[in-house]
């Protein structure tokens, strides 16, 4: 269109305009025909079954056979109309099976994906009205098991694939928090509001596991895509509880409470699996009980209300759970009450907290409950970071902290990304080491780092080597729990898994991701063993 200045999609048809065509776009005849064939001919294979699917071509081999012959006496396949579409959409799958870069690593992960399936008329019909679905189930099935696994015990998340919103733009916290309430209007009763959160979350969570799969966007994105949904999640899931509480107890006492976000979800960046590490906080002013049909005192009302969320986040249905819950970054651990009052909150900070506890203060995070009661809270959270900069003990804390963990906590094997020397949980130990002796109350990492530079506890090319380690060790973390939930193990993930891992971080192969893991960890180390170097000036 530029060099013939036209509305055009011809190519031109003669070996000079070829030739000038290939200039202009910076490169070769033969690689820009090469190019072109390739594109057109993959684009060709990907569209005609979804325009023709009655011509897929029919898979006339044995491949598969011994798999294929248990399919039959699955739950998902036992019923008359199942079995019916299942036999129609049958070669397509294997044919996308058989076209995988591990034929039988792919159909042992469809295999376990099947067998997991608890109906299979609904599923089997979406295959067979829109092929480019099973093609998408064969994908994760051969790359991802764990997320294959997922898809059979939650095979209503399809629905969201082909509703039309799959694709489009991630639309932010914000705009999952409208979302979700356009959804809960007109659902009634606490049970199913709750589900109809779960069923939400699900989706949205998957939504974001295939897109870092297919390579739509990146370990960070998809680290801030899972800590949005969190707290979307969040926000719209405690009034809910709280709603449901006051019914029974009375309104809440005071000035109400505020869920805290802590660990990787007040530094908004989560993994596929990571779980929730929360910390009420409550100001009940003069009230001494409730006012309601059943009164409670003050502290046992919000110690009920926070196990009252815990449950509505825990509780396993037949929509699942939303998240698993950690609350030992409270007040005094698991010896505290799970739910603290603000003037305690504050006396223990000042007073009796460890360099540990305010370390974590770190990355907290209001995300839910009462805004003038959260803006409070974080506002005694950056006066307290900011009275403790430069504080003598810090240091010296932080480097027995180290030792304890890495005699606690081992590495397991190389392949660890979180546990280690130099690895994500020593640099993120780093960088809250750095805020808390530089006064900021920045909660994520970078922030955190560069708070430590302009505060020259650490040196531009120092903060640049824990940057790109953590980003390293985070895209290896990121790709693990998408992958199968646990530490990274190249040779179980198979040919699929390994691709997309050295997609993810830029390697052309296994061997030089591992070596680059290694050279990462020890200069990290380095750098943080002299910014804790209690005789440095």
């Amino acid at each position: 269109q530029m060099v013939g200045d036209a509305q055009t999609h011809d190519l031109p048809a003669d070996e000079e305009g070829f030739a000038r065509l290939a200039a202009f776009m910076g490169t070769s005849v033969a690689a820009l025909e090469s190019d072109l064939t390739a594109r057109i001919e993959e684009v060709h294979e990907l569209t005609e079954g979804f325009f023709a699917p009655g011509k897929v071509a029919v898979v006339e081999d044995d491949f598969g056979a011994e798999a294929t012959a248990r399919w039959l006496k699955y739950p998902a396949l036992r019923s008359g109309r199942a079995s019916e579409i299942f036999r129609r959409v049958k070669p397509v799958i294997l044919r996308h099976l058989k076209d995988a870069a591990q034929p039988d690593e792919a159909l042992r992960e469809f295999d376990a994906f099947l067998a997991g399936l608890p109906a299979g008329v609904q599923v089997f019909a979406l295959f067979e009205a829109n092929p480019q679905l099973a093609l998408l189930i064969v994908d994760i099935a051969a790359t991802a098991p764990a997320l294959a696994r997922y898809l059979g015990r939650n095979a209503g998340v399809l629905d969201a694939v082909i509703a039309g919103r799959f694709f489009e733009p991630w639309p932010g916290a914000v705009g999952l928090g409208t979302a979700l309430a356009a959804v809960l209007e007109g659902v009634d009763g606490y049970e199913a509001r709750l589900n109809t959160i779960r069923r939400f979350r699900k989706e949205w969570h998957f939504r974001t596991g295939v897109h870092h799969l297919r390579g739509l966007i990146g370990a960070d994105e998809a680290g801030q895509q899972y800590a949005d949904l969190s707290g979307a999640v969040l926000a719209r899931l405690w009034p809910e509880v709280v709603a449901e509480f006051t019914a029974k107890h009375g309104p809440l006492p005071g000035r109400g409470a505020v869920v805290v976000g802590m660990g990787s979800l007040g530094a908004e960046r989560l993994t596929a699996t990571s779980d929730l590490d929360l910390l009420v906080i409550y100001n009940p002013g003069p009230a001494e009980t409730s006012q309601g049909p059943r009164p409670l005192a003050v502290r046992p009302y919000y110690a009920r209300l926070t196990q009252a969320l815990v449950t509505a986040l825990t509780a396993p249905t037949a929509e699942g759970i939303l998240y698993e819950v950690d609350m030992r970054l409270r007040p005094s651990g698991r010896q505290g009450p799970v739910a603290t009052s603000l003037a305690s909150f504050t006396a223990y900070q000042r007073n009796e907290a460890w360099t540990w506890e305010h370390l974590a203060l770190t990355r907290a995070r209001p995300v839910a409950g009462d805004a003038d009661l959260a803006a409070e809270v974080e506002g005694f959270r950056q006066t307290l970071i900011g009275q403790k900069a430069g504080a003598a003990s810090v240091r010296r804390d932080v480097t027995e902290m180290r030792a304890r963990l890495a005699g606690a906590k081992p590495a397991d094997g190389p392949w660890d990304a979180k546990l280690g020397p130099g690895r994500l949980m020593d640099i993120e130990l780093g960088a809250q080491a750095l805020a808390l002796l530089s006064g900021s109350g920045a909660q994520r990492i970078g922030a955190q780092v560069t708070a430590g530079i302009r505060a020259g506890l650490v040196n531009p090319a120092g903060g640049e080597v824990l940057m790109r380690a953590a980003r390293l060790f985070w895209q290896v973390q990121a790709a693990a729990r998408l992958l199968t939930g646990g530490t990274l193990d190249p040779g179980a993930v198979g040919e699929g898994g390994r691709r997309f891992v050295l997609r993810e971080t830029g390697f052309a192969d296994i061997g030089k991701l591992l070596a680059a893991m290694e050279a990462e960890a020890v200069a990290a180390v380095a750098v943080i063993d002299e910014v804790l170097a209690e005789d440095r000036t």
